[in-house]
C-alpha cells in the first residue's frame, strides 16, 4: 500500500486527470477504503487545494479553482509539453498572452530539472519558427471555449460569418483545432442539427453557457482530417480538375495543393478547390506539365490569358 505522502501526489495526480471523480473510483485507483480517500481530501484542502466534494452515496470530489494557485503535479513529458507550448504561445496566435507566457516560462525552467532542461532548450535550439499575418484570438475565449467542451455545456455565442452577417448561435462544442494559423471550433450546430467549423476570432460568447449535454460521437471519426477535409476542399467556391499527363506520384511529389487521382500509368486528374481562377491557372502552369482542363471551361480561357502573357514578356 503506498505511504500517506506517495497516496497524496497520487490522489492529486487523479484529480487534475478528468472533472470528476467518484469516491469509490478514487479508493479502487488507490487500494484504499472510502474513509480514507475522505481523510486525504481533507489533508489536501489544509495544503491550499480547493477539493470540493459531492455528498450521498453516489457523491466525489472536483478539484475546483481556488484563491491562489496551488502546485501542480506534472510528469517528465507534461512539463516538456508545458514549457515548449509556452515558447510557442509567446509567438503565436492567441492575443494577451506573450508577456505572460514569457513569465510562467521563466518560472517552470527554473524548477525544471537539468534532463528536462536539456530536452526543452535543445527543440528551442533546432527549430525556426516562420511568422505569418493572420488572424488572432483572445485567450480568454479559448479558455472558455475549451472550458466548454472539457465539461460538456452548450455554448451561446454571436457569430460573423464570410460575408459579414452576424447571427446568434447554440452549439455543443467538440474541440477547438489550430488549422492553417487559424483557430476552429468543431461544434454540433443545435439550431441547423449538423456539424459545423467556426472560427474563433469571429465568435463573441455570450454568458452564461447554456445546459450541459451528452457528447455525441465525431464527425468523420478523425476530427483532424474532417476539419481539413471540409476547410482545405468543401468550403472553396470554386473546383477545378486538370487531366495531366504524368504519373500520379510525380504530380503529388510536385504540388501539395488538391488531390491527386491515377488515371493510368502515365496520367492522373488533380482537382484543385479555391476561390480565384487565376491562382488555380498559376498553380497548374508551375507544374509544367501538358494538361487538359476538364472543368471548369472558365479555366481554359484563364489559362490561355496567362500563355499570351507570358510570352509577351
Amino acid at each position: 500500500m503506498l505511504d500517506t505522502s506517495a497516496r497524496l501526489l497520487r490522489l492529486l495526480s487523479l484529480l487534475q486527470l478528468r472533472r470528476d471523480w467518484p469516491s469509490a473510483d478514487l479508493a479502487e485507483r488507490l487500494g484504499v477504503a472510502a474513509r480514507t480517500v475522505r481523510r486525504d481530501v481533507e489533508r489536501l484542502r489544509s495544503l491550499g487545494y480547493p477539493v470540493h466534494s459531492t455528498p450521498g452515496v453516489s457523491g466525489g470530489y472536483r478539484l475546483g479553482a481556488g484563491a491562489e494557485l496551488p502546485p501542480l503535479l506534472l510528469d517528465d513529458d507534461e512539463a516538456v509539453a508545458v514549457a515548449v507550448g509556452l515558447r510557442t504561445a509567446a509567438g503565436g496566435t492567441v492575443t494577451g498572452i506573450e508577456e505572460t507566457s514569457l513569465r510562467a516560462l521563466a518560472k517552470l525552467e527554473q524548477v525544471l530539472p537539468a534532463r528536462l532542461r536539456h530536452r526543452v532548450n535543445a527543440l528551442q535550439t533546432h527549430t525556426v519558427p516562420i511568422t505569418r499575418e493572420g488572424p488572432t484570438v483572445a485567450s480568454d475565449v479559448l479558455i472558455a471555449v475549451t472550458a466548454a467542451c472539457r465539461d460538456h455545456e452548450q455554448l451561446r455565442f454571436d457569430y460573423t460569418g464570410h460575408e459579414g452577417a452576424a447571427t446568434q448561435r447554440r452549439a455543443e462544442p467538440l474541440t477547438l483545432v489550430n488549422w492553417s494559423r487559424r483557430w476552429y471550433l468543431v461544434a454540433w450546430d443545435v439550431d441547423r442539427q449538423d456539424w459545423r467549423t467556426f472560427r474563433a476570432d469571429r465568435l463573441r460568447l455570450r454568458t452564461p453557457n447554456g445546459p450541459r449535454f451528452t457528447p455525441r460521437e465525431p464527425p468523420g471519426g478523425d476530427v483532424a482530417a474532417w476539419v481539413e477535409r471540409r476547410l482545405g476542399h468543401e468550403m472553396w467556391p470554386i473546383q477545378a480538375r486538370v487531366l495531366l499527363h504524368a504519373p500520379a506520384d510525380q504530380v503529388a511529389s510536385r504540388t501539395s495543393s488538391g488531390v491527386v487521382e491515377p488515371v493510368g500509368d502515365d496520367t492522373c486528374v488533380l482537382t484543385l478547390r479555391g476561390d480565384d481562377l487565376h491562382l488555380i491557372a498559376v498553380v497548374v502552369a508551375f507544374l509544367d506539365l501538358d494538361f487538359e482542363v476538364l472543368e471548369p471551361v472558365e479555366l481554359k480561357e484563364r489559362m490561355r490569358a496567362l500563355g499570351r502573357r507570358l510570352t509577351t514578356l
